[in-house]
């Protein structure tokens, strides 16, 4: 079996291909663990010192988690707008509510081997990684880096062992479907493989790279580098749903939610977290409340709510769904500590809930 590490070594010795680095949010939080820092700490500028040092040009998965956003809160929006404020949906197929996130791949793929009657509930945008390699092999290639595609690695860096799965699904191939509508021979995968963030630490040290020692690099000419918190809360559970809200709220009343912080959706002591927000429409003057729920640990809290809408008693609109206990923050491959599979837990007796007699 071939080392994924291996195989990005040897692609960023080659001095042919261009290697981009795409780390998720989640990364940046964890990475240091792995060199002997405090768990928790952000380390953004020192990764991407490391991902300079290593030959790595850098697409930072915040800036496509902006784009997710403006994806799956304007597909929102527009089903507000249609089954709440009754406006015309344009011959477009808006898809039922509730709507599911479709960032999390285990969950995706729990919903289509389990409950495929209600993929048509998930999100159609595609997850911040995948449209990151899509990014990084049409525009970045032809207008950041002046490259050519073919000769362009994805690499993306995910705190998630499924985001190796759904970087090997064959319908994600959108950059070589667009440069074959250029006429150009295409065939390759956006995101060529992805390393976890355990993976990630294994390269750099293998490379004799210390990301405690490198010098930190800001990327401040780099617009790929360049995003708001909106991208960076997608780690935790309940960001997408934040930042998703946000926008919804600010689109349809033309002001910024009040609390910019959005506590009710946010935190790890419940598997299952609801709120409801009330807004008025800038162009009716219609006050509608949107319902949203956010589930997280989906092994244990996911199907009572699936069995809800089935039966049609969902009292939902948007609901956010994430495989990992916490979040991708808590993913598969993030550091493993002694006491636990992940920094959360090592940290339990200090969460406020554990000090109230657990969950």
């Amino acid at each position: 079996m071939v080392d994924v590490v291996d195989i990005v070594k040897a692609k960023l010795k080659d001095k042919k291909i261009t290697v981009v680095a795409a780390p998720a949010p989640s990364v940046r939080v964890a990475l240091g663990e792995e060199f002997g820092l405090a768990p928790g700490e952000i380390v953004t500028k020192q990764m991407y010192g490391a991902c300079e040092e290593a030959g790595f040009k850098i697409l930072d998965v915040n800036y496509a988690a902006d784009h997710t956003i403006l994806e799956e809160g304007m597909e929102l929006i527009a089903k507000i707008r249609h089954y709440m404020l009754g406006e015309d949906a344009h011959g477009h197929h808006l898809g039922p509510v509730p709507q599911f996130t479709s960032c999390c791949p285990a969950w995706v793929r729990f919903v289509e081997l389990y409950y495929p009657d209600l993929m048509p509930n998930l999100s159609s945008a595609k997850s911040p990684m995948m449209m990151a390699g899509a990014l990084a092999k049409t525009y970045g290639a032809e207008d950041i880096w002046n490259v050519q595609p073919e000769n362009m690695f994805v690499v993306g860096v995910m705190p998630c062992t499924a985001k190796k799965f759904e970087a090997s699904r064959p319908e994600f191939n959108s950059a070589a479907n667009y440069w074959k509508k250029k006429g150009r021979s295409a065939d390759y995968p956006d995101v060529d493989v992805v390393l976890t963030t355990r993976d990630f630490a294994r390269l750099f040290k293998e490379l004799n790279i210390d990301i405690t020692k490198v010098k930190p690099a800001d990327e401040k000419d780099n617009p790929f580098a360049e995003y708001t918190g909106a991208g960076t809360i997608f780690g935790n559970t309940g960001g997408v749903m934040e930042a998703a809200l946000r926008t919804a709220y600010f689109v349809i009343t033309g002001e910024e939610l009040g609390i910019l912080d959005f506590k009710p959706v946010r935190g790890y002591e419940k598997g299952v977290k609801e709120a409801s927000v009330t807004m008025k429409d800038a162009k009716t003057g219609k006050e509608i409340t949107v319902n949203v729920a956010v589930v997280h640990n989906m092994k244990m809290n996911i199907r009572p709510l699936l069995e809800e809408i089935r039966a049609g008693k969902s009292p939902y609109h948007f609901i956010e769904v994430m495989n990992c206990p916490a979040g991708c923050i808590n993913g598969g491959g993030q550091p493993i500590n002694p006491m636990g599979t992940s920094w959360v837990d090592k940290w339990r007796a200090f969460l406020p809930w554990e000090s109230k007699g657990g969950l």
